[in-house]
């Protein structure tokens, strides 16, 4: 044994009576001892004629049998003192720390450490953004031949162990985590000693507050020996130069000057070209001399048409480098100014004499074509309103109509859809992301005299459509069932290496043994398509129908067949053929060919999430009952105050419209002479969307064109829609720290006083499109402040709502853009954090490796349950209780002396 184990010994042999104690595990069974007078009374009303002396020493031991009972009960435990100790060294292994230098310098505490005395264990915690497993300090300092499986490598040759690693060690520093682990870890009965070797620059939690909770100040630990050490690890040496801040005003005027001022940090002497963008486009390009420590520069800017500027600032041509992941940050710059629209069209050539019409009543319109529509919510951010024309749903990608519903419900903007041959149901929006945010359905109940329709689906299930291509294939074909009248016929026809009838030609109204048939449809086999179009040729030709169409899908290449020679066939049964390629395996040309000789059209999407648009689109078109083309007057169903000043009594004819119905909660304010919807809107979370199904251009609007209220008319409408903003004269100011933004908005009514007592919420949209909504509390005479987290890379948008009595008063955005991980800044050993944990903790900064074993008085609590001897000492007194009470003790006692 060494001598400091001899210490260790000693200094338990010679434990000070004063620290035992006892302690009591479930107090609540100290009600028991209420049994103790009843015992007490029934010894006065006993008629046990024994010695009065006998009687009293049976109350006693019986009592005492009462009280040992409870006590186990209660689980009466003995404290007894222990100077045994649980060392934890909590090793930071997070890309902030220098890889060589900072595990050399853990190598060589740990070495230094020597082995733990006896009645010590000694584990090594690993943790960057999570806690490691724990491993002995002898496995994390063996060799690599040594380590046992599953051990830690050890730590200190400066390679990457592997990119799963380093992603870890880029996450974050969670240094609060790291100290709760390694004390939870520890067992009750031994002295808690945590060494923390860390450069102390945490990304996340409170490392100061989890030492006061965790290690004997005022928390769990209180009364032990518990303590925590702070060890300083160097950070990263290797040459590096980082964009560590981009600070622009929060809220510009259009066009006012303003200036972008960037921060860039080098550990070194260096030179780099600095580039600023304006979204996609460059606006400074400057080379710059970068000295040690931080530089700052400043570049004049002004934002002419944007409502909102991203500015990011990027570094590059550094003569040494390491990273380049930090080498750009961004802000964003919201600007006041004149209402702007953006419109969306297939054929923007046909929206100019409308986009002329607006820009007269003063309303600025960007037209884009479809490939145009924006896929983040900074884009969108840009507008008041956005108008879809004729647009089909096939044209836009889940993620573009995610972002439109955003834009609408979470951040107050307006969404416009305009009629067409390619919009609505005719666009297959039915049970699509926008449908769900427009007021009006896309399904409807088919007219008598419409044509009736028969309809074979030819699905691909392959092996190749397993998956959620299968299942959206099935969404699709049920969804063709619901927007099919009662006169409609469908069938389904599956097919692999072998075609297989999961659905016969049915009336659509038996739409659930279509839905069942539908749903037994399972991925597997070859592909083979000509004998299933064989299949739906023969079926067709028993149909009695009108109109018959054939859809195929499929996402490969099929066996060689006569084509050609079927889908002829189909055309001479007066049979149209459409076709869906899913996916770059899709046979495209002979698609296309299909759908070209089958007088249809052809698809290609390498989305499965658009399958069912495209089939609702096909479904509605091929019954040829969305359209009504005959010219019609508007009718003024609602009036309203947006439409004030627009003589809808002089409005011309429009020449057709799309078929749709109202929502259950829509405001129907124009209508058509046979009661359909031609103008109706409705608020949506915190925005407005309103369907116009008739167009604004020369094919069903021709004669509206030259009408003197065309303009205004769109233009009141445009209006009503928009986001209102109501923000004049308040400031809102978005600081990051860590993963957390808060919040400050100062408050002004239109007199210029401030806005108190006002409800006031933030809803955050994060990079994902989540959304959620955070109170703000005032905190000072008009200033409200709210936080959020905001953990992931890319832009968090809000929008502050404030309300009064029911009524909003305003309405700001604001946005705050999250760029490299907090690992990868340039910054020093935080020792002041290192010294406040130690301190917290009752421990020391940057203690002696000789100092971690050294033996003290420190000693914690070792438990030792008595209810075994309490027990045992129990049932021996209710033994001599049971003797007392059934013997006479005197005369026994008379007895034996004679």
């Amino acid at each position: 044994m060494t001598p400091l184990a001899d210490t260790a010994s000693a200094g338990r042999n010679a434990a000070d009576l004063s620290a035992y104690a006892l302690d009591l595990l479930r107090p609540e069974w100290l009600f028991g001892l209420i049994l103790l007078p009843a015992l007490w009374a029934l010894y006065r009303r006993s008629l046990v004629d024994f010695d009065r002396g006998q009687r009293i020493a049976s109350l006693v031991v019986r009592s005492a049998v009462v009280v040992l009972l409870v006590l186990a009960l209660a689980g009466l435990t003995l404290l007894r003192p222990t100077d045994e100790r649980y060392v934890a060294f909590v090793v930071d292994e997070s890309l902030s720390v220098g890889r060589a230098d900072g595990a050399d310098r853990v190598r060589t505490f740990l070495e230094a450490v020597g082995e733990p005395p006896a009645g010590t264990e000694a584990v090594v915690l690993p943790f960057a953004a999570e806690v490691g497993e724990p491993v002995s300090l002898a496995e994390y300092l063996a060799p690599p031949e040594e380590a046992t499986p599953g051990g830690a490598p050890p730590r200190g040759d400066g390679e990457p162990d592997s990119t799963q690693e380093d992603d870890e060690r880029l996450r974050g520093t969670d240094i609060a985590a790291a100290i709760r682990t390694a004390l939870a870890a520890a067992p009750p009965d031994k002295v808690r000693r945590v060494v923390l070797l860390s450069d102390g620059n945490e990304t996340a939690g409170d490392a100061v507050a989890a030492a006061l909770a965790q290690a004997g100040r005022g928390g769990t630990g209180a009364g032990r020996g518990d303590r925590i050490d702070a060890v300083p690890l160097p950070t990263r040496e290797e040459p590096e130069v980082a964009v560590s801040e981009v600070l622009v005003p929060a809220q510009v005027a259009r066009g006012e000057p303003f200036f972008v001022e960037v921060a860039v940090d080098a550990n070194h002497a260096d030179e780099a070209t600095v580039e600023v963008f304006r979204g996609p486009l460059k606006v400074v390009s400057q080379r710059e001399t970068l000295e040690p420590g931080e530089n700052r520069f400043r570049f004049r800017q002004t934002v002419e048409r944007d409502r909102l500027a991203e500015y990011t600032v990027r570094i590059s041509g550094a003569k040494q480098d390491a990273l380049v992941d930090n080498n750009a940050a961004t802000g964003l710059v919201y600007a006041a100014g004149k209402p702007r629209a953006l419109l969306i069209d297939s054929a923007p050539d046909a929206a100019r004499s409308f986009v002329w019409a607006l820009g007269e009543e003063d309303v600025e319109v960007d037209v884009r074509p479809p490939r145009g529509v924006p896929e983040d919510v900074a884009d969108l951010q840009n507008y008041e309103v956005v108008l879809l024309g004729n647009v089909p749903a096939t044209d836009l990608s889940s993620r573009q109509m995610e972002v439109m519903r955003t834009y609408v419900r979470d951040l107050g903007g307006g969404l416009i859809m305009l009629g067409g041959d390619q919009s609505f149901g005719l666009g297959g929006y039915y049970r699509s992301v926008l449908e769900e945010v427009l007021p009006v359905r896309s399904d409807f109940e088919k007219e008598k005299e419409k044509p009736s329709l028969a309809m074979v689906l030819v699905i691909d299930k392959s092996g190749s459509m397993g998956g959620m291509k299968m299942e959206l294939a099935k969404d699709a074909a049920v969804a063709a069932v619901e927007l099919l009248g009662p006169k409609d016929q469908l069938g389904v026809v599956a097919f692999d290496g072998s075609p297989t009838w999961v659905a016969d030609v049915r009336p659509a109204s038996d739409s659930v043994a279509l839905s069942n048939g539908i749903a037994s449809i399972a991925a597997g086999g070859g592909t083979n398509l000509h004998p299933a179009m064989t299949e739906a040729r023969d079926a067709l030709r028993r149909a009695a129908a009108k109109l018959k169409h054939v859809i195929v899908l499929t996402d490969g290449r099929s066996a060689p067949g006569d084509f050609d020679g079927v889908t002829r066939d189909l055309v001479a049964d007066r049979v149209t053929v459409s076709t869906v390629g899913v996916g770059e395996g899709a046979d495209m040309n002979l698609l296309e060919q299909i759908a070209r000789t089958g007088g249809g059209r052809s698809y290609f999407t390498d989305d499965p999430g658009n399958i069912p648009q495209i089939f609702a689109k096909e479904t509605i078109t091929a019954s040829k009952s969305a359209i009504n083309e005959e010219p019609f007057v508007p009718q003024v169903i609602r009036p309203t105050a947006a439409l004030n000043g627009v003589d809808m009594e002089t409005a011309p004819f429009l020449l057709g419209y799309v078929v749709t119905r109202p929502k259950a909660t829509a405001e129907v304010i124009l209508g058509t002479e046979t009661g359909d919807p031609l103008l109706a809107w409705w608020r949506y979370g915190l925005g407005w969307s309103v369907a116009f199904t008739s167009d604004a251009g020369p094919r069903w609007a021709a004669e509206w064109l030259p009408w003197e209220g065309f303009g205004p008319f769109w233009a009141q409408i445009l209006r009503h829609t928009m986001r209102k903003g109501g923000g004049t004269g308040s400031t809102v100011q978005m600081a990051r720290t860590g993963d957390t933004v808060r919040l400050t908005l100062d408050a002004a009514d239109p007199a210029g006083g401030w806005r108190n007592d006002a409800t006031t919420e933030v809803t955050v949209i994060d990079p994902a499109l989540g959304s959620r909504t955070v109170p703000a509390r005032q905190t000072a005479p008009g200033r409200y402040e709210a936080e959020f987290e905001a953990p992931e890379d890319g832009a968090y948008h809000a929008e502050i709502v404030q309300t009064v009595d029911g009524r909003v008063v305003a309405r700001q955005s604001r946005g705050v853009t999250v760029g490299y991980p907090e690992e990868l800044r340039l910054r020093p050993t935080n020792e002041t954090l290192l010294k406040a944990v130690a301190s917290a903790g009752g421990g020391t900064f940057d203690p002696a490796p000789a100092a971690v074993f050294a033996p003290d008085d420190a000693t914690a609590p070792d438990p030792l349950p008595l209810w075994p001897d309490l027990l045992a000492t129990a049932l021996a007194l209710w033994l001599l209780d049971v003797a007392l009470r059934r013997v006479d003790v005197p005369a026994l006692w008379s007895r034996l002396r004679t």
